[in-house]
């Protein structure tokens, strides 16, 4: 089932802001604080190591993304088949396929509610990948079954239909996926921090909605997911993995407890590493995938009205505000 993805829901928009505002406040700040700790010496105190893991991390999601369209991409291009998985046309699909077949001899001399011919290239876009039809640069063919083309042009259009929906399935995991693993980092580290801190109460209690909104950002993208069967299980696997990831942090503090030093060198530089690398991941997953593609770059969005793009700016601009104002104690 088709799912418009500029309709403004709340969960989604909102989760956009709180992204980037962990990666801003939650991370990017304790990054600096660890990595330029008193406690440390030597290479670490000569540089700002922060920034520069953080624009690593921003880099190497960069360069895995690129290669992982390429080489879908590649093997789509053996079929004749191009995806487009962020809308960067001008169309008004959520995904558009073009099909190229070799000129075909059909007759053309039938009626011309039957038969259209054109003088160049057709490009046909479809709005959803169940749309995609197969196209003939000097014919458009019509599924007609008194002509006898009903049967092989169906099961041409099923395999590029397979292909396209298997090709979409890919583009938004990426997306999802990189999200995802950023917010994983994050949730571990949290609940390590949560299992050795002297202030547990407030700070469970602000590392509840912070989790709680977290989950909003990442579980409105992934029930957003537009995936075949065989994989649809992939999106549960993701909320589950997400959901015991603190714990798995709280339960590994809880065993270090007595002999980890939150103010330590070593504990200082693995927090701060991880802390800059998570941020990375999710201020390019926030600015480019969720602002970029959801946004800025897709026609429809541009397109809206004002009223609605005013209440996405709210969205995402409170789900930052309250992410931030998290910040105060955790």
């Amino acid at each position: 089932m088709y799912r418009d993805p500029t309709n403004p829901r709340f969960a989604k928009f909102f989760g956009s802001g709180v992204i980037i505002a962990t990666a801003f406040i939650h991370l990017l700040a304790p990054a600096f604080d660890e990595l330029g700790s008193e406690c440390l010496s030597g290479t670490w105190t000569e540089y700002d190591w922060a920034p520069a893991f953080a624009m690593l991390a921003v880099y190497c999601i960069f360069f895995a993304e690129v290669a992982a369209y390429r080489i879908g991409s590649t093997k789509l291009a053996k079929l004749n088949i191009q995806y487009s998985a962020h809308m960067d046309d001008d169309s008004d699909a959520h995904a558009h396929s073009h099909v190229h077949e070799p000129p075909s001899n059909v007759d053309t001399s039938g009626p011309h509610d039957e038969f259209h011919t054109h003088p160049s290239n057709i490009h046909e876009h479809s709005t959803s990948p169940q749309n995609v039809k197969i196209n003939s640069p000097r014919v458009e063919k019509n599924l007609d079954v008194e002509n006898g083309l009903s049967t092989e042009t169906s099961s041409e259009s099923d395999t590029v239909n397979q292909m396209a929906s298997k090709s979409e399935a890919v583009a938004q995991l990426i997306a999802v996926a990189v999200l995802e693993f950023g917010v994983i980092l994050h949730s571990i580290i949290i609940g390590l921090t949560l299992a050795v801190n002297d202030q547990f109460t407030i700070l469970f209690i602000v590392i509840i909605f912070h989790q709680m909104f977290e989950g909003l950002g990442l579980g409105s993208r992934l029930s957003a997911l537009i995936l075949p069967r065989s994989v649809a299980w992939s999106r549960y696997a993701a909320a589950v993995l997400y959901s015991i990831c603190t714990p798995i942090g709280v339960a590994v503090g809880l065993g270090v407890r007595e002999s980890y030093n939150g103010n330590g060198i070593a504990a200082n530089i693995t927090s701060g590493i991880l802390d800059a690398l998570s941020a990375g991941i999710l201020l390019y997953t926030g600015l480019v995938e969720l602002l970029g593609h959801e946004i800025l770059f897709n026609p429809r969005m541009m397109k809206s009205s004002n009223l609605r793009l005013t209440y996405i700016f709210v969205c995402i601009l409170l789900g930052s505000g309250l992410m931030a104002l998290l910040g105060r104690w955790a």
